[in-house]
């Protein structure tokens, strides 16, 4: 027994999804920004969506526990990312006043504004869609050092357009997780006129919510019209776009199909979603753009299956932005 190396059986025990302590994607824990090149951000919150039961806190608990089984090499690109950047676990945001909405998205900005400061690109795992509001502040506009003071295009999945500008607050909260696809337009973060919003079900509940977001300029492809152009349809009309512009990526989990994500918040039966293989299709569409930062939301743990299908998705999901942004920099090393 003396001779038994630890850091040897440590190293080897290393591949394997049910030993040790879980972070995303058995990634080293590093909360300091200037520590990675991508980190992976948990933003575990959920007072930005009063409106539907509020376990989206749970999720990147859930994700970090999945994601030790992943593979960390992505075949289609022909990329290990962890071979190209600095890519750690970055922890959770904390948030000593989690159930009060409001202050909980200046603090997240705050948290997120240091990565941006640090020339570090974000993928968080959330935590309702209110998280997106200050995330996108944090990382566009004026004082963003990834995206040079400009804008960026904004590439946003989901069921609901989140661009409520025509209710004054949900339920209180007026940095909510319906509003801030507004507010980030019109306080000069997003540049609505070149993004794009994806998966937008029929029967989206609040009038008047499709025509504010095509009065702020954004582009809906709903689902009767993804079903018409498919997959390279969509791709198309996103980098038509986006051009030249930085990108910011959000994924709300119940975009997709119900059958793949069946554990989200504002789960919309009914209308066929968008199936977890043609939206890594679309994601790896936007291959070759700069994509300074990108969200995973709305996984609700306590509402999955047996099987976790949806953390295991979200892991999906998580895994090709951060793959996008390490194949962008390993073409482009300096930015």
């Amino acid at each position: 027994m003396n001779d038994f190396d630890f850091d040897a059986a440590r190293k080897d025990m290393g591949r394997w999804y049910w030993w040790g302590i879980p972070t995303f994607f058995r990634c080293d824990w590093k909360e300091d920004p200037a520590d990675s090149d991508i980190a992976l951000l948990g933003v575990p919150h959920s007072s930005g969506n009063g409106s539907t039961e509020r376990d989206q806190h749970l999720g990147p608990r859930a994700v970090r526990h999945v994601s030790a089984q992943y593979r960390r090499s992505h075949g289609r690109f022909g990329i290990t990312p962890w071979d190209i950047c600095r890519i750690n676990d970055a922890g959770d945001v904390p948030l000593p006043e989690a159930m009060v909405n409001d202050i909980s998205i200046q603090h997240i900005e705050a948290y997120a504004r240091r990565f941006n400061d640090a020339g570090t690109r974000l993928v968080s795992m959330g935590g309702d869609h209110g998280i997106t509001g200050p995330l996108l502040k944090s990382v566009a506009g004026p004082h963003s050092r990834l995206t040079g003071g400009q804008k960026v295009a904004l590439v946003h999945f989901d069921a609901h357009t989140d661009s409520y500008r025509h209710l004054p607050h949900w339920l209180g909260s007026r940095r909510s997780s319906a509003h801030w696809a507004s507010y980030t337009v019109e306080e000069g973060h997003v540049d609505a006129h070149r993004s794009t919003q994806i998966g937008i079900r029929p029967n989206v509940g609040t009038p008047g919510s499709k025509n504010t977001s095509e009065e702020l300029g954004y582009r809906i492809i709903g689902m009767d019209e993804i079903e018409e152009i498919g997959v390279q349809g969509v791709i198309k009309t996103m980098r038509d776009r986006i051009g030249d512009m930085p990108v910011y990526v959000t994924f709300d989990l119940d975009s997709l199909d119900p059958a793949d994500a069946p554990g989200v918040s504002n789960l919309e039966p009914g209308y066929p979603g968008i199936r977890i293989g043609d939206a890594m299709r679309m994601l790896q569409g936007l291959r070759g753009l700069n994509v300074v930062g990108a969200d995973v939301v709305c996984i609700m743990p306590t509402k999955d299956n047996p099987n976790q299908i949806t953390a295991m998705n979200s892991m999906v999901v998580m895994f090709e932005l951060l793959s996008l942004m390490a194949d962008y920099k390993k073409n482009h090393p300096d930015a």
